[in-house]
């Protein structure tokens, strides 16, 4: 079953699972969202067609991410008047996993990105524990600095950033 809908002065046509990019939504990411104006719902040759929008008829989806699209540039140039002028633009956007159409479905469950599991030994304990962490790689030079606080890891923090990770990977492998 597919169904037509508007959001943001567009028109999309969806179907459950499509993960659908639409103008910005004011909704974090994880969060439900439903869509009421639907324009089309139908399955080959059953369709129902409203006048705007289907009374009672709603579409159901869950935000994936909040971002901006790729930087278009704007070039003004009027010749031999020494005039020109540059401007770049990024559209933001909602990235939407469309759930069910008339009735919600429970979402499949998320594994967050970039995240493993790395034992951390407490040392008044001497006990090791599991702790979700971003990835070692990803963080930034203050991120490791501050990891490696929290974690009782010493290390030089005048180092370059691939010299900290080094230690705090051998820290954590002991």
């Amino acid at each position: 079953m597919y169904a037509v809908i508007e959001t943001g002065g567009k028109q999309y046509r969806v179907q459950e699972g499509d993960v659908v990019t639409v103008e910005k939504l004011c909704a974090d990411a994880g969060s439900k969202i439903e869509f009421d104006k639907v324009l089309v719902l139908g399955e080959g040759t059953d369709i129902k067609v409203g006048a705007p929008y289907i009374d009672g008829v709603k579409v159901f989806g869950n935000v994936i991410e909040n971002g901006k699209g790729k930087k278009v540039i704007i070039f003004k140039y009027k010749a031999k008047k020494d005039y020109r002028k540059k401007q770049g633009h990024r559209q933001p956007y909602t990235m939407v996993e469309i759930t069910g159409i008339g009735t919600d479905k429970p979402a499949k469950k998320a594994v967050a990105p970039k995240e493993e599991i790395a034992p951390v030994i407490a040392e008044e304990t001497k006990e090791v524990k599991t702790a979700k962490t971003p990835s070692i790689k990803a963080m930034k030079k203050d991120e490791l600095i501050a990891f490696a606080k929290e974690n009782n890891i010493v290390i030089d923090e005048k180092a370059t950033k691939p010299v900290i990770i080094e230690a705090i990977e051998a820290a954590l492998k002991e």
